[in-house]
C-alpha cells in the first residue's frame, strides 16, 4: 500500500488480497449493472453521506478498499470517509479498469451481456 501526496492510502489491484477483501464500489447504478466485483458493496458517490450507516456492518479489522471506474471518484470517497472517521478507507488505483485488466472476477446484473466496465 502506498500513500499519495495528500496522505490518502492507496493500493494497486495486484496489491489487493484475493480473499477477505472489503470492497466499496462508488460508481453510478448503470456502471455497477454493467460489471462489478462479486463481493463488492455498492453505494454511489453522491449517496455516500446519507448511506454511511450501511458501512457500520463492515468488518472493522480490515480497511475498506474504495473503487470506481478509474480512481478519481474513489479517491474523493476514501478521503471523505477517512476525514469523517467513518471507516479506514483505501483508494484502489486504476479502479475497475485496472481490476478488469488484471483479470479479477466480475459479474453483471444484465442477462444479455458479459460483464464490462463502462
Amino acid at each position: 500500500m502506498t500513500t499519495d501526496s495528500d496522505d490518502l492510502p492507496s493500493a494497486s489491484v495486484p496489491e489487493l488480497p484475493s480473499e477477505g477483501l472489503v470492497l466499496l464500489d462508488v460508481r453510478e447504478p448503470d456502471e455497477w449493472a454493467a460489471g462489478h466485483a462479486p463481493e463488492a458493496l455498492h453505494v454511489p458517490l453522491g449517496e455516500l453521506p446519507s448511506r454511511t450507516g450501511e458501512l457500520a456492518d463492515l468488518p472493522d479489522d480490515r480497511p475498506v478498499h474504495v473503487i470506481c471506474r478509474s480512481g478519481g471518484r474513489s479517491a474523493r470517497a476514501a478521503a471523505w470517509l477517512n476525514a469523517a472517521g467513518v471507516v479506514d478507507a483505501v483508494n484502489v488505483e486504476g479502479g475497475m479498469k485496472a481490476w478488469q485488466g488484471h483479470g479479477r472476477p466480475m459479474v453483471t446484473d444484465r442477462a444479455d451481456a458479459p460483464p464490462e466496465v463502462i
